[in-house]
């Protein structure tokens, strides 16, 4: 189940990272038949899949077919990404959702409709897998009941993005520009990220318990055996429910929160219905194991940490990326959007990131963890022989082999035969403490050059001027090889701005312009340096004023308006200024005491020369 988890992941972040193009790739109509076609086949295609596959349930081997049917699900997950990818950057969908205003203002509902969209298609696949799910485990679930199982433990995963993301919408969104410049600065970025991710961790489970729709286990023999084992392990929580998980039909248990205010005991009903009193105990000492080990700060420590691995190899990827031939090749000759190759790429660097980490890093910890929750039973009985005949209760009554691969657990077996050890010579339970304590130290110690490399890379002034320095290389060189491509003078005039470097800004920028005149990035940002540019034997009003209208005929966002405005202003035509800055501003979302005082000032100026006249 946990590779949902990361499913989900990898689509929001194919989604957060993808830039709009200013146009879509094919019109409204061949998108929408593309759309629904490709529905229809990837519906279909999983459906015979699954079909051909029920029909051999009854000639195959129960532990083949249970393969198959695992292997199918992962394949069409994979293909249901694709789809999904295909439908952001192929058929840019999200182009034709930008301009209602409801997503305008609060940008996450608009990611909210895109990820029910990758939900729907995982809901295709288990629906399709249902069939032979039910014939080869006879069991008497509900298709329906199978698939929202499915849905309901994964989507938990996007409760803190949706509320970290939404907040931060309704803040942007409010009248009150002190909160929004706060967000807006690296340092409010760091705190408001922390502070939120301190507060969902401590009360997430309180959310994801009432999402399942979690029970109270009721008053009785069970819960008071369970609630005795807490004692006596001196483990503090606020309830102890059953989880429907699957309908309660899993054996399987969990214990979810951080602090006893917001800790839940979770139990399936199977587990009370197969397991022995002896058995249920250790399953429940193998979860209180995870607490007492430390397991659920570390995995925010893990996740905290792979932050500062995307944060520090990005952008080094990036160059590495924008060096390598074949691909800045790729992006500059292709024909599609230029920004929307970039963001592809940029998703591309950050998903395969993402998913060695958690694949090979995380899953790393994961299994060992659960090794140690498996020894963690010694600490309160004398024998884990309960613990071993769960699992050999696990494998018989859901038919999976007892050697299946998992990438967060050790196998079955491979648990076994650990356990085994363990009752021959408990140095093995030692052996097992003191290989996480040094993998975590290892872990810990490359976090912290990591995260002082990504410092210095992204805010120390050698990263800067070496970065700085580094991508200018890169651009010109690439210019050198393909000489007529706009966009790479737009962006070694992007640098050049940023540091400040105004005569070769307008060489490029002009270079670009000649090249591609109808570039309203570019445009404007040369109207405003023309207009604005700290050294005055730089400035050409003229030329600003027609560069800012060549701009706001290509586009009219706010910022390339205000350009207009700023270069109305200096020409002198203070009346033109401020109604070009008083529409600017009534279409501004974001920022807007920014044009509020930049129409303060150009109605100032008419008011003076009013009044003068």
């Amino acid at each position: 189940m946990f590779v949902n988890f990361i499913y989900f992941i990898i689509v929001l972040l194919i989604y957060t990272t993808y830039l709009p193009p200013d146009e879509p790739n094919l019109a409204p109509l061949k998108t929408s038949i593309l759309f629904l076609g490709l529905i229809i086949v990837f519906a279909y295609f999983t459906h015979m899949q699954f079909h051909k596959l029920e029909k051999r349930i009854t000639k195959d081997n129960i532990l083949r077919v249970d393969h198959k049917i695992n292997a199918i699900i992962t394949q069409q997950s994979v293909m249901a990404i694709v789809l999904f990818a295909v439908d952001i950057y192929g058929l840019s969908l999200t182009f034709f959702f930008k301009n209602i205003p409801l997503f305008t203002v609060i940008p996450t509902l608009q990611a909210l409709v895109f990820i029910g969209l990758f939900v729907f298609y995982l809901a295709i696949i288990w629906a399709c897998a249902y069939g032979p799910y039910k014939r080869l485990y006879i069991t008497d679930l509900s298709r329906r009941s199978y698939v929202l199982s499915n849905i309901s433990f994964s989507i938990p995963v996007l409760f803190p993005w949706f509320l970290l993301s939404g907040i931060a919408d309704i803040i942007n969104a409010l009248p009150f520009e002190l909160p929004k410049r706060f967000l807006s600065t690296p340092e409010g970025q760091v705190i408001y990220f922390l502070f939120f991710l301190s507060t969902v961790v401590i009360i997430g489970p309180a959310m994801i318990q009432k999402f399942w729709r979690c029970k109270p286990l009721e008053s009785g023999y069970v819960r008071s055996r369970i609630e005795k084992l807490c004692r006596r392990a001196g483990l503090e929580y606020s309830n102890i429910l059953y989880w429907p998980i699957f309908g309660g039909r899993m054996i399987t248990a969990g214990i979810m929160g951080l602090i006893k205010k917001f800790r839940y005991i979770l139990i399936t009903k199977a587990l009370v219905r197969h397991l022995e009193p002896e058995e249920m105990d250790a399953v429940i000492a193998h979860e209180i194991g995870h607490i007492k080990k430390k397991h659920l700060h570390f995995y925010l420590v893990f996740f905290i940490g792979y932050i500062f691995l995307a944060y520090t190899s990005f952008d080094l990827l990036v160059y590495f990326i924008i060096y390598t031939d074949p691909v800045y090749r790729l992006i500059s000759s292709s024909g599609i959007n230029h920004d929307t190759i970039i963001s592809a790429v940029f998703s591309l660097i950050i998903i395969i990131i993402f998913f060695i980490y958690f694949r090979y890093i995380f899953g790393y910890f994961m299994r060992n963890f659960e090794r140690q929750a498996d020894t963690y039973v010694y600490a309160l009985f004398p024998s884990a022989k309960p613990l071993i005949s769960t699992f050999k209760k696990i494998v018989a009554t859901t038919g999976q082999p007892p050697d299946k691969p998992n990438w967060h657990h050790f196998s079955i077996k491979e648990r076994i035969e650990y356990l085994n050890l363990c009752e021959q010579d408990k140095i093995y339970i030692i052996r097992q403490d003191r290989k996480i304590k040094k993998s975590i130290a290892a872990y810990l110690a490359a976090i912290v050059i990591i995260g002082g490399i990504g410092y210095n890379l992204n805010y120390g002034e050698t990263g800067k001027k070496l970065s700085k320095h580094f991508i200018e290389k890169i651009l010109l060189r690439e210019i050198n090889k393909t000489p007529d491509n706009p966009y790479l003078y737009r962006d070694l005039g992007d640098l050049y701005y940023n540091i400040n470097n105004y005569t070769e800004t307008i060489r490029a920028y002009e270079k670009s312009i000649d090249l591609k005149p109808d570039n309203p990035h570019v445009l404007n940002n040369l109207a405003w340096l023309y207009a604005t540019c700290d050294d005055k034997n730089l400035r050409n009003p003229e030329r600003a004023l027609n560069l800012a209208l060549k701009a706001a005929n290509l586009e009219e966002s706010p910022h390339i308006l205000d350009t207009l405005a700023e270069c109305y202003y200096i020409n002198g035509r203070l009346e033109e200024a401020v109604s070009t800055e008083s529409y600017a501003l009534r279409i501004a979302k974001k920022e807007r005491s920014y044009f509020e005082n930049q129409l303060k000032k150009f109605m100032t100026a008419a008011k003076v020369l009013s009044n003068e006249k």
